[in-house]
């Protein structure tokens, strides 16, 4: 069977998460209920990784083994005429060898969180990032983040029922930035561990309204110990926004 690598942006916002879950509104549940309706008979789609309940993506990839050959672009229209009122679009269509896989193939991924500061609520944002009714330092918090750059053991901004064998991940890059109103967070690594960013987010966040010193980001993660983390962010601001592969 051919086999289709598709480009998924979706408003997790509606949904218990990416992966399917019995009884539960989903994304992947979603898009395969589409392409079941297409192709006749059940389809199973393959993510590049895990999405939480409330996370966004611009550009999740997953690939899909499709019954026969078929246009990609028309395959791509086809899902997102069944896919209906659900926020989820597929915005491209490809077709790749037979060995390749979404998630084992993916040499990286990056992931931005958006903090918007200010005290009024949000009208047409809500959702879709985090608001905080206080000042915060981007500059601060960039400084601070440089300590959780490279290899290390991440125990500290590990949930409690991550399934990972290892806490030890890698952080290619972390940069925290200033955008019009907004503080960009964005984290790139080839993998992470459950809720990894929205923990190094909260706790980015401490020191840029003021109440952790910079320094104290790097003596958390020296802890290994979940309780030295600070609170976790919400979902609402973490967008999946690129998945790399090979080099």
């Amino acid at each position: 069977m051919p086999r289709y690598a598709l480009t998924i942006e979706y408003d997790g916002g509606p949904y218990f998460g990416w992966q399917r879950q019995e009884g539960l509104a989903t994304v992947q549940g979603a898009i395969e209920t589409a392409a079941t309706k297409i192709a006749g008979k059940a389809v199973d789609l393959y993510g590049s990784g895990r999405t939480d309940a409330g996370v966004h993506a611009l550009a999740q990839i997953a690939h899909i083994d499709w019954p026969k050959e078929m246009r990609a672009d028309k395959l791509r229209d086809a899902l997102n005429y069944h896919l209906g009122d659900h926020p989820i679009a597929v915005l491209n269509a490809r077709a790749v060898d037979d060995d390749f896989h979404a998630r084992f193939d993916a040499t990286a991924r990056e992931y931005l969180y958006r903090i918007c500061p200010r005290r009024p609520h949000l009208a047409l944002e809500a959702g879709r990032v985090w608001r905080v009714p206080y000042k915060v330092d981007a500059d601060i918090m960039h400084e601070a983040a440089q300590a959780l750059v490279g290899p290390h053991d991440f125990t500290t901004f590990r949930d409690g029922q991550c399934q990972a064998k290892s806490p030890e991940k890698t952080l290619d890059k972390i940069t925290v930035l200033r955008v019009v109103d907004e503080v960009h967070i964005t984290v790139k690594a080839r993998s992470f561990l459950h809720k990894q960013v929205r923990s190094i987010v909260g706790t980015l966040n401490e020191v840029g309204r003021g109440k952790w010193p910079a320094r104290q980001v790097g003596k958390a993660l020296a802890a290994k110990d979940r309780t030295a983390c600070g609170p976790v962010a919400p979902p609402d601001g973490l967008y999946l926004v690129k998945v790399a592969y090979g080099d």
